[in-house]
């Protein structure tokens, strides 16, 4: 389809998950399916501005992924019930469409195609595993703090962990987002949904080789995004992961850091319409 041929009307619908739980959707554009999976501490408007420019290309489904936004929950989380609320999502769009993950979400779009959905294009941008013992990722006790400081309702330091040992962002950083209300209660809003991310990337972050096993049966064809001005711990990361898959390459894009998706989409969507679109 032209770029020059648009069709980006939205409109918000829903599926029914496997366990009856409902993820809400926006759908918008017209041609192949693209689903957008979101990142720790992020629902589907964070993605709304890189959902509008592939919706020059594509129909585009940008959802809340479950525990956030319109989207249900269940009573007990697993890693499975989101890989359903992905097939749900394919269903709807016909049993197959390309996907796209950042970050802990391209986590979730990988294993959904290692469980053998049919995603025949799979793009993500730097997905966070720790493929060495160089520091980069969490340290070992972090899902336990989380979990801690979470039963405790201390949203904002929950918060704040993540982004410090698992993001890397500077603590005075972080202190200047706690002054911008509006954003802060979004991110605390989200941070029960933390550990549902910890577990998506389950043992990946140990600072240990891929297992080759657990992803070499990922039949899509893939793209993994790197950011130019990303840590290098997510370039080693992304070449472990083209090893392993068996279709896959590794691109950096120049002048792009972890936070593309929000702050630079339309960067970052000139690499992503040619491969999504085949």
């Amino acid at each position: 389809m032209s770029a020059t041929s648009e069709n980006t009307a939205r409109t918000e619908s829903a599926v029914v998950s496997a366990d009856g739980t409902t993820i809400a959707f926006q759908r918008s554009g017209s041609g192949p399916a693209v689903i957008l999976v979101a990142s720790a501490l992020a629902d589907r408007s964070d993605s709304a501005k890189l959902a509008g420019l592939l919706a020059r290309h594509f129909t585009v489904i940008n959802y809340d992924r479950r525990g956030r936004g319109a989207s249900g929950d269940g009573a007990r989380y697993a890693v499975e019930r989101e890989i359903e609320d992905i097939a749900a999502l394919l269903e709807h769009c016909g049993g197959s469409a390309a996907v796209f993950g950042s970050s802990s979400g391209a986590v979730l779009a990988l294993r959904a195609a290692a469980a053998g959905l049919d995603i025949p294009r799979l793009a993500l941008y730097e997905p966070p595993f720790a493929v060495d013992g160089d520091a980069f990722g969490p340290p070992a006790d972090f899902a336990g703090r989380i979990d801690a400081l979470l039963a405790e309702d201390r949203r904002g330091e929950a918060v704040k962990l993540f982004m410090t040992k698992a993001q890397g962002m500077p603590g005075l950083l972080v202190a200047s987002m706690r002054l911008m209300p509006g954003v802060w209660s979004g991110l605390t809003a989200l941070a029960p949904t933390l550990p549902y991310d910890i577990a998506v990337m389950g043992d990946t972050q140990r600072g240990e080789p891929l297992n080759a096993d657990e992803w070499s049966s990922v039949p899509s064809r893939t793209l993994v995004l790197t950011g130019g001005k990303s840590p290098e711990g997510f370039h080693r990361a992304a070449r472990a992961l083209t090893e392993v898959l068996p279709h896959a390459e590794h691109r950096t894009l120049d002048g792009l850091n972890h936070g593309a998706v929000v702050m630079a989409p339309k960067k970052l969507a000139p690499s992503l319409v040619p491969f999504l679109g085949g």
